[in-house]
């Protein structure tokens, strides 16, 4: 997949939620009707399809990015666990998936892609969703105060 072809490359991927000359984070909506609505993505603005395409201080600014996102969500929502992934494997543009997950969401403890457990909690994610604007300005500050490593 080429730069004019990617779908991260051509656009955000979601909502924006803060945007930096290294990388962007969105929220995943698209995850979110699925009955996730925590998911967020760390963006790599650059075209690269894996980690390792990055310079060692490049790899330590994406993480650090991905790191403020994963304190952000256990401090503003308290979910059971947090969920990385970097798969690429559909879009092959580096990106992270940060997702706060909770023993009541249809899929725990499977991962977002296997099948539903149980039925969906509308009430409790709803109930997510309405804190997302508190935590969207903490990342904002936070990521705001991440300065890149030098390339």
């Amino acid at each position: 997949m080429t730069a004019s072809s990617c779908p991260l490359c051509t656009t955000d991927g979601g909502p924006l939620v803060w945007r930096g000359d290294k990388l962007r984070v969105i929220r995943a909506d698209e995850e979110a009707e699925k009955g996730f609505p925590a998911f967020y993505r760390v963006v790599w603005n650059g075209h690269a399809a894996e980690f390792s395409d990055l310079s060692p201080p490049e790899r330590q600014h994406c993480m650090e990015a991905v790191a403020v996102v994963e304190q952000a969500l256990r401090e503003q929502l308290a979910p059971t666990k947090i969920n990385l992934a970097a798969l690429g494997n559909m879009v092959p543009h580096l990106h992270w998936h940060v997702v706060a997950r909770f023993d009541w969401d249809s899929h725990f403890p499977a991962p977002v892609w296997a099948p539903a457990q149980r039925a969906r909690d509308l009430q409790r994610e709803q109930a997510v969703r309405a804190r997302l604007p508190a935590l969207e300005d903490l990342l904002r500050a936070r990521l705001s105060n991440l300065v890149p490593s030098a390339s």
